[in-house]
């Protein structure tokens, strides 16, 4: 697959079938996100893959879904996410604009997931606390954003953005994602 062809492929995805994640392709994803920019080179960022039920089903009610369409975007009972990357920021290394890192990392490891047939969702509304307790996170770890990952239950649809950027659902529970047009954000040489 051609790397735009995984971009306009990536969407988020909320639902998920029941179908376990190998954990050789959770790694393979991880090591995309290794290999991301860094700021500096100084690499802050660490990884907590989960696959445990017990433990994804304690994780889950600290995540917060779909704000636009809360609560018929969360995943419904037997649609949830069968693992999680959850990423970490070592203070120690980095104290402030770690976050360019995490979202290099995070979009390679959503790009690589496209390549696996798997679908993702990047999570920023999130307890930290609670899951840095879960995971038994050290100081001076925390955790930055969790992405949910498993095989896609639904195929949400892009649009041309009229007059909202509200992603919705529509009666059928196909999820509509309004993207502005080319033209209307590209500048060339200059506003």
């Amino acid at each position: 697959m051609m790397i735009y062809d995984a971009i306009v492929r990536r969407r988020t995805i909320r639902r998920f079938k029941e179908r376990e994640v190998a954990l050789d392709s959770l790694k393979k994803l991880v090591d995309a996100g290794r290999l991301a920019a860094s700021g500096g080179n100084v690499q802050p960022i660490e990884y907590v893959v989960v696959i445990d039920k017990m433990i994804r089903e304690q994780i889950f009610p600290h995540l917060r879904w779909a704000a636009y369409i809360r609560p018929r975007g969360n995943p419904r009972p037997g649609e949830e996410p069968t693992a999680y990357v959850v990423m970490l920021v070592n203070k120690a290394l980095r104290e402030r604009g770690y976050e360019y890192d995490v979202g290099c990392a995070a979009e390679n490891i959503c790009l690589a997931a496209v390549g696996e047939g798997l679908g993702t969702c990047m999570m920023r509304a999130i307890d930290r606390e609670e899951i840095g307790q879960i995971l038994k996170v050290p100081r001076p770890y925390e955790v930055d954003l969790v992405i949910s990952i498993g095989y896609p239950k639904e195929e949400p649809v892009v649009e041309q953005a009229v007059d909202s950027i509200k992603y919705w659902k529509d009666e059928g529970g196909v999820l509509h994602v309004p993207k502005r047009k080319l033209e209307d954000i590209l500048h060339v040489d200059g506003f």
